[in-house]
């Protein structure tokens, strides 16, 4: 789930950059529009999460709370703790482009 949150933001910078946003206006739209399908996916994992402790029985209620507190976690760190990262790194610096992943090259806008 983690490796999806920060591919679903890496692809919302993309389209931002494609737009002829300047790089850290697309890092800052990218993690508010990648931000509600993050919390969606997230939501659907911690509903079945929910199904199993309540239906379930020794190790299914374990495991339940092990995946509810993973995809909280997750949630957490994909989204915040990267973008205050991703800040510390390029705040304060004026940047003529923006590298993101590995797939296309480097973006420039």
């Amino acid at each position: 789930m983690a490796i999806d949150a920060n591919v679903l933001i890496c692809e919302r910078i993309r389209e931002e950059l494609r737009n002829g946003a300047t790089p850290l206006a697309s890092i800052k739209a990218g993690y508010e529009k990648a931000w509600a399908t993050i919390l969606d996916a997230n939501v659907t994992h911690l509903l079945a999460a929910i199904g199993l402790f309540a239906f379930g029985s020794g190790p299914i209620k374990g495991f339940a709370v092990t995946l509810f507190l993973g995809i909280l976690t997750s949630m957490f760190t994909s989204v915040t703790v990267t973008h205050s990262l991703v800040n510390l790194i390029h705040s304060g610096r004026k940047l003529k482009g923006l590298s993101v992943g590995s797939g296309y090259g480097a973006t420039t806008a």
